[in-house]
């Protein structure tokens, strides 16, 4: 694995590697990390990938890993359009990536959050990619994000919006192990899988609780890439997977999967396919007791992502 610092257009530094095969390279994976977690955490997937051909490439977003160490803030994108300035790190960061290992094929994969971000790359820059993987994504809770907006900047004008927002953070996540009977640890609705939840947790770089201002960012990004404007954006050739499992509450437990392939198929795009996994939590792609999730993306890129 190489690992390389990149300079942004505004000056942020933000820590990235690539994995490479060791034959010629049949394409290219891009990974997208989520909320409260590091790209370091992917690395058994890249494995799997770059062991079947794939160059595989990741970064810590801004606020997150080993990015927000260099940069000295946790938890906090931008003093303001943190959600689209992490989308242009994404293009400056993919971009520099393809110069420097060019292929035939650019797959972009993002989890939770990182699929929100993948989702409005592909509506701004969606002729940079050849196919595009949704790993635990969610759609549009409406009032309710607009709720949270408002309270949002109550709270930032009280307390600052550039401060860790603990009642924000347990009002996104509090009730995501509510459907999980006895649960053992604030994160069970993670995985099944108590090895996964507890590297989760004992790793320094996953867990935190962000800014308020990431909070209003992360509600204005999901307002945009549910805009049917924008969806409109995206080219109808683009071959699109979506995949969850039934016990997902960031995907409400399958629901938010279907509305969001909806409007994709109302926008006309032409290959869109939805893979939900009976029992299965938000982390399936790590999750070393579901290896079918792995070797079915892998079937749906060789099939469908070219």
């Amino acid at each position: 694995m190489k690992e390389m610092t990149l300079e942004m257009s505004d000056g942020m530094k933000v820590y990235a590697t690539v994995q490479q095969p060791k034959t010629e390279a049949i394409g290219h994976i891009h990974l997208l990390h989520g909320m409260a977690e590091h790209s370091g955490r992917y690395r058994s997937t890249a494995d799997y990938f770059t062991d079947r051909g794939y160059i595989v490439t990741a970064y810590d977003h801004r606020g997150h890993g080993r990015t927000a160490e260099m940069n000295g803030k946790r938890g906090h994108f931008a003093v303001e359009n943190g959600f689209h300035r992490v989308v242009e790190d994404t293009f400056e960061v993919t971009k520099h990536m393809k110069q420097l290992y060019p292929t035939n094929q650019f797959i972009l994969f993002g989890h939770s959050m990182g699929s929100f971000i993948a989702r409005r790359f592909i509506q701004v820059y969606g002729d940079r990619v050849d196919a595009t993987v949704l790993s635990g994504t969610g759609d549009d809770v409406g009032l309710a994000r607009k709720g949270g907006q408002g309270l949002a900047h109550l709270l930032g004008r009280r307390n600052g919006y550039g401060e860790p927002n603990p009642f924000l953070d347990s009002l996104v996540f509090g009730r995501f192990n509510q459907s999980i009977k006895n649960p053992i640890t604030k994160f069970d609705w993670i995985s099944k899988n108590n090895e996964l939840v507890f590297s989760y947790l004992s790793d320094e770089y996953c867990g935190f609780v962000p800014t308020t201002q990431f909070f209003l960012d992360l509600f204005d990004g999901l307002g945009v890439i549910h805009d049917p404007k924008e969806i409109a954006q995206i080219p109808k050739e683009m071959p699109i997977l979506l995949f969850a499992g039934t016990e997902d509450p960031v995907g409400n437990y399958g629901k938010a999967l279907w509305k969001v392939a909806k409007q994709y198929d109302d926008a006309k795009i032409e290959d869109v396919t939805v893979l939900l996994f009976e029992g299965g939590r938000h982390e399936l792609i790590g999750d070393s007791k579901r290896k079918e999730v792995i070797r079915l993306v892998e079937e749906w890129i060789e099939k469908d992502g070219k």
